[in-house]
């Protein structure tokens, strides 16, 4: 008689909808429990069986993970925006609990990478250095679009710089403007120093990752690159080919084809219709993508072996844009390989693949 059981929990912040299944797909169970520690694993003790969880990316996913790990045979985190048949008919957390058990006994489930732990620290890290830099981005913004809102051209970073920073508030003849451009001024200084703590303790704990020295090799990845590629990445091991490296990135091309059999004369023929590009995937890493990108950007302007490579594609008549992106797609590819290997970066493989 089959054991397992498969459990759905619809998580929110103050209760948790659950819903159990038996091989058979049977309900047996029902509840409603806290949040809290202590009540999932008095309840998940109480189920006999070999048990497996499912639940749907969101604030809590990761804590949950890690507390229900160690004690069922299989937690499945899903992708939410991939859950299609949960927007189906009456929605409510006891409905959503039945079809997420209901889904994990079919198999039918996509689950967001959670597993290597060991690289926790450098995660938020990274995530408070990302945060910061985009609100420091945003605060600059502001301050620029204040002096162009009363017509005073602002182009360039002086108008940060605390040595000119009197001459610049100066021109704002209005007192309450003044006034908010200070704030922001404020907010400015507060925000570089933050930022600068953040980068000093992310790249003091990417130094302690074995992957750092091998990674530091890639020409245009400096510390902080790699720190971003370690933390996002987590292992190298969880993607099998480059081509799933490219989709996580969002650098994957988006391909549309229909009807690509036809019969001739009783015999099955491939159609000679090619597939409709529908540009890059969506579901992607921004921040991944944005360290490929930039890299590949900066070695467009390079004269390394990755700027070699960039020219001789565009002495094939490739577009600049495919061939950043041709670009960004090799990096991504020799970060996978030097880090799953352990290998060393050859100059001279991409020297051959230019000419």
């Amino acid at each position: 008689m089959d054991s397992k059981k498969y459990i759905g929990m619809d998580v929110h912040q103050a209760s948790i909808s659950v819903a159990v299944r038996d091989g058979a797909g049977k309900l047996v169970m029902e509840c409603i429990i806290e949040t809290k520690a202590a009540t999932v694993l008095e309840f998940i003790r109480g189920l006999r069986g070999n048990l497996w969880v499912a639940l749907e990316e969101g604030t809590s996913a990761a804590w949950l993970y890690d507390l229900l790990k160690p004690h069922v045979a299989q937690v499945i985190v899903s992708d939410p925006r991939k859950n299609a048949l949960l927007k189906a008919g009456n929605k409510n957390d006891r409905v959503d609990a039945r079809k997420l058990s209901e889904l994990l006994r079919a198999g039918l489930l996509t689950p967001v990478y959670h597993g290597n732990s060991g690289v926790r620290t450098l995660r938020e890290l990274s995530r408070s250095y990302l945060t910061v830099t985009k609100d420091l981005t945003r605060v600059m913004n502001r301050l620029k679009a204040l002096y162009r809102s009363w017509a005073i051209p602002c182009a360039g970073p002086k108008v940060y710089s605390p040595r000119h920073r009197s001459s610049w508030l100066e021109q704002l003849s209005e007192a309450g403007v003044r006034r908010r451009a200070e704030q922001l001024y404020l907010q400015l200084d507060g925000l570089v120093q933050i930022r600068r703590q953040a980068r000093r303790e992310l790249l003091t704990e990417s130094q302690k990752h074995p992957a750092h020295q091998l990674l530091r090799q890639i020409p245009l990845l400096g510390p902080i690159r790699v720190a971003l590629v370690i933390a996002l990445l987590q292992t190298p091991h969880r993607f099998r080919t480059k081509r799933q490296l490219w989709a996580y990135a969002g650098l994957a091309l988006q391909t549309r084809i229909s009807g690509e059999y036809r019969f001739t004369g009783g015999q099955l023929q491939p159609s000679k219709r090619l597939p409709a590009l529908r540009g890059l995937n969506h579901n992607h890493s921004h921040d991944l993508k944005y360290v490929f990108k930039s890299a590949a950007m900066q070695a467009s302007h390079s004269s390394d072996a990755l700027g070699d490579l960039y020219q001789a594609l565009l002495a094939k008549g490739m577009k600049p844009a495919m061939a950043r992106l041709t670009l960004a797609r090799k990096i991504a590819a020799i970060v996978l390989k030097i880090w799953k290997k352990g290998g060393r970066f050859d100059p001279g493989q991409l020297k051959r693949h230019a000419a």
